[in-house]
């Protein structure tokens, strides 16, 4: 049964962020606001808990927090925000807990979002990122999270890594991710009315912004569509009232299918990315991933092909 504070978080939702996915003119209407209230920098009580350093790839900032001593795993993690909104302290809350539970290594690109760039800004600055993990960690200790649009940008970097024929992270982490972007699914539709916080047609927008003309179909927008047989092992997260679950769970059973291991937690009455909010069921959801990172490595998973990409030429799909 959903937790008291569960029903009081979605009851400010429906009636604050759901009015940003409403139409497409509130979702610019609320990114323009956001732009002179966002602040990326991880919160100062933070930096005085863990060692942060920030560093500079394709003059974006992307902040480093060190392992404990001997750990060489490492974690990517990419946020979400519908491609439009920055990092916030909530995301950084988590990330801040992954750290001091696991002893990781965290590597937290601020990406650049839409409007103002595009997918291949996006995929060009995360794809360096990776590179550059690659140069000082093996990939069997790299780990791919993301929630909401960072878990679509997990699932897109390693299909596109495996296109060039880099090694591939050997575990991924997906919260709430956005996979079918195309809205093939009519369960979606369902869905909308139950979710508290996202909306169709600002999420549409949200996606026209960030997509660069490519189709909402094409792989590179919507991975479900992809070559899922690369993915490595996956702990995905989502709720029954996320109006991206029904996609969820059509990709659990497709990578699945094509070999993959997916470890699903689904909660019954949660909404998008429950796991950033601090209650009851994102204290369990956290255990589950902490519980997932912290068992045995996999074997690494190897790229079965070579073709040029997004992500080795800063090229993508034309759009039609």
């Amino acid at each position: 049964m959903p937790s008291l504070k569960s029903h009081v978080v979605s009851f400010v939702l429906r009636h604050s962020r759901k009015k940003a996915f409403a139409s497409p003119e509130n979702l610019q209407r609320w990114i323009a606001y956001a732009r002179k209230t966002e602040d990326y920098h991880p919160p100062a009580l933070l930096r005085s808990r863990l060692d942060i350093t920030e560093t500079d790839v394709d003059g974006f900032p992307v902040y480093e927090i060190a392992p404990k001593a001997g750990e060489r795993r490492r974690i990517l993690y990419m946020h979400g925000g519908a491609y439009v909104f920055q990092i916030t302290s909530y995301h950084w809350g988590l990330i801040a807990e992954m750290a001091e539970r696991l002893g990781f290594g965290i590597t937290v690109p601020i990406y650049p979002i839409a409007p103002e760039h595009n997918f291949h800004d996006m995929f060009g600055m995360v794809g360096d990122v990776y590179r550059r993990m690659l140069e000082e960690t093996n990939a069997e200790d790299i780990v791919f999270m993301g929630d909401s649009a960072g878990g679509n940008m997990a699932v897109v970097l390693t299909m596109m890594a495996a296109e060039e024929g880099l090694p591939l992270p050997s575990r991924h982490v997906l919260i709430s991710p956005g996979l079918d972007m195309s809205l093939s699914n009519p369960e979606v539709f369902e869905a909308e009315r139950n979710d508290p916080w996202l909306g169709i047609p600002g999420g549409l927008e949200a996606i026209r912004l960030y997509s660069a003309g490519i189709d909402r179909s094409d792989w590179h927008i919507s991975p479900l569509y992809g070559d899922l047989s690369v993915l490595p092992k996956t702990l995905l997260l989502t709720g029954s009232r996320d109006l991206l679950s029904p996609d969820n769970l059509i990709f659990a059973e497709r990578a699945r299918a094509a070999g993959v291991e997916v470890d699903v937690v689904y909660e019954e009455g949660m909404f998008h990315v429950w796991p950033l909010i601090e209650m009851p069921e994102a204290r369990r959801a956290r255990d589950s991933m902490v519980a997932f990172l912290a068992t045995p490595k996999p074997r690494p998973v190897r790229a079965r092909r070579k073709a040029p990409t997004a992500f080795a030429g800063r090229t993508a799909p034309a759009a039609e």
